[in-house]
């Protein structure tokens, strides 16, 4: 075997993510490799990481020449701790103009230090788009509800800017007038205005809040509520008890696990404060053990481990709160895709789900007070994305969707008027009529010419008209498919970068945790990025 073949099998095993040589392991590895190879020579660990850091320079310069020309780029990030260090880390969306299928990419996972502030974070995203160069291509940012990711956005994001002005201005006028009142001198301290955070230090995109997030508090702290009607409180609190009682009997004893599974070939799945929908999961598993095997099966293990058995009142309670809890956990579901889903999904997922828990409501005798906490909650959580222009806009550049996923004339209106407003833009006209003039003057009068705006609004109507709902329906409206790329490259939720962290939980696993920070980045670049690997 040549020693060059030998050192790109040792990168391959570890850019895969698998473990380590310990001492042991890597005296049986070179006895193994001198034994096939007797004249070998096996590569030191400082060969080795410098390979690594030149694969991935390779990999970041691949990387960088495919987003030139792409036109718009989606962000998604978030932070993870693990073995004592703080992450962030970054990946990139967008779709193939040609193919219209999403492309994702993980850009980043840097070390934080220190408090992880809304400057630290504003700073981090900065830098990294600065360096892909991706900066101006932009169009949203996914990242959770954290306070201060919120105020990263709210500060250093294009809509943060407008308030900065207007904060400037109202604390000048408010010198002024102390300025009329008294005419002494006042001496300011400059070090303390250079520290000040006027939002134009960083400059970040605009934000999107997780929509998954948003469910998950929706499922959680919003439902909650629904306990101030005492007759689904006495139910909510005697049903869950019970499971939580069964739920920790069987995670904290073997034995007690063994029982149950060996009476419904199956295990129960407890609940998990980091994982979506793990209540209804959980909920859902007892649901399915008493319509496989019976209530008796359920109550002969019961009594084995000595937990209360569940009435008839609290199963029929367990069986309504899984009816209601499905559209949500489907709904998550949905928008936590990465490769099927656009931003033009979330509004009409959020308003189907509306209309399923109106429907669920009826027959129900013991939740409905938790339909009604729901519903509050996804009013008050959601309203607002109700009203922007951009994601109703890009739900009706959906083929899927259109105008038929909502009632109201007036939402229709809002991303209506913005669509023919946007593709107004010179940008979204087609090569042939928007070939460049000869002369200035042709340039200058150009918006006289009506014929580009009638082409674009002609576009919007053959396509509203259109039967077909799939998305090559878009290539025969190119005006139409420009605008639709732009407003559905954005991702509705974050899970693309915490699949990020499943990953690298593999890689910075409790074997390589003196791992250098710069040398764990690159291997997990390399490992999820390995098309962009150098043949």
């Amino acid at each position: 075997m040549p020693q060059r073949s030998i050192d790109k099998a040792i990168m391959k095993y570890v850019v895969r993510g698998l473990q380590p040589f310990n001492i042991v392991e890597q005296k049986a590895f070179r006895d193994f490799v001198l034994d096939l190879v007797p004249n070998s020579k096996i590569m030191t660990r400082i060969t080795l990481t410098s390979m690594i850091d030149d694969a991935a320079k390779q990999m970041k310069i691949k990387i960088i020449e495919a987003m030139k020309t792409i036109d718009h780029i989606a962000i998604t990030t978030d932070c993870w701790s693990a073995r004592r260090r703080s992450f962030i880390g970054v990946a990139a969306h967008w779709l193939d103009p040609e193919s219209l299928k999403r492309c994702s990419v993980a850009l980043a996972c840097k070390r934080l230090r220190g408090s992880h502030t809304f400057d630290l974070l504003a700073n981090a995203l900065n830098d990294i788009h600065a360096e892909y160069d991706i900066r101006g291509k932009i169009v949203r940012t996914t990242t959770d509800n954290g306070s201060n990711f919120i105020k990263a956005f709210k500060v250093f994001g294009e809509d943060g800017n407008n308030n900065a002005d207007a904060l400037v201005q109202e604390e000048e006028e408010e010198e002024e007038e102390a300025d009329k009142d008294e005419e002494e001198v006042e001496f300011v301290d400059v070090s303390s205005l250079l520290d000040e955070d006027d939002g134009f230090e960083f400059q970040l995109p605009k934000h999107q809040r997780c929509a998954c997030h948003i469910l998950n508090l929706i499922a959680t702290a919003d439902a909650s509520k629904a306990v101030s009607n005492d007759t689904y409180k006495k139910l909510y609190y005697s049903t869950f008890g019970k499971c939580n009682a069964l739920w920790n009997k069987c995670s904290r004893s073997s034995t007690a696990a063994e029982t149950v599974e060996d009476a419904c070939s199956l295990q129960l799945v407890r609940p998990n404060a980091t994982r979506w929908n793990s209540v209804f999961m959980a909920v859902e598993r007892l649901l399915r053990i008493v319509k496989d095997k019976g209530e008796a099966t359920m109550r002969v293990f019961c009594t084995d481990l000595k937990v209360p058995m569940f009435n008839p009142a609290e199963l029929a309670f367990l069986s309504e709160y899984s009816a209601v809890m499905t559209p949500v956990a489907q709904a998550t579901n949905i928008l936590q895709a990465e490769t099927n889903v656009q931003m033009g999904w979330l509004l009409p997922t959020v308003k189907l789900l509306k209309i399923k828990l109106n429907r669920i409501k009826l027959p129900l005798k013991y939740c409905k007070p938790l339909v009604d906490a729901l519903q509050v909650g996804i009013e008050n959580r959601f309203g607002p994305m109700m009203e922007d222009p951009e994601l109703v806009a890009a739900a009706i550049l959906l083929p899927k969707c259109k105008t038929n996923w909502t009632q109201e004339d007036e939402t229709i209106k809002i991303g209506m008027d913005y669509i023919k407003r946007s593709m107004e833009d010179p940008s979204l006209q087609s090569s042939e009529v928007n070939r460049s003039s000869s002369s200035d003057e042709d340039d200058f009068f150009s918006g006289m010419q009506g014929s580009k705006a009638q082409d674009s609004a002609k576009q919007l109507d053959a396509y509203l008209s259109c039967s077909a709902d799939n998305m090559d329906l878009l290539k025969s409206f190119p005006a139409v498919c420009k605008l639709s790329v732009k407003l559905n490259t954005p991702l509705p939720a974050s899970a693309a970068c915490e699949r990020l962290f499943s990953i690298a939980g593999l890689v910075f696993s409790p074997r390589r945790a003196r791992l250098n920070t710069l040398n764990f980045e690159n291997q997990l670049l390399l490992r999820i990025n390995q098309r962009f690997l150098t043949s």
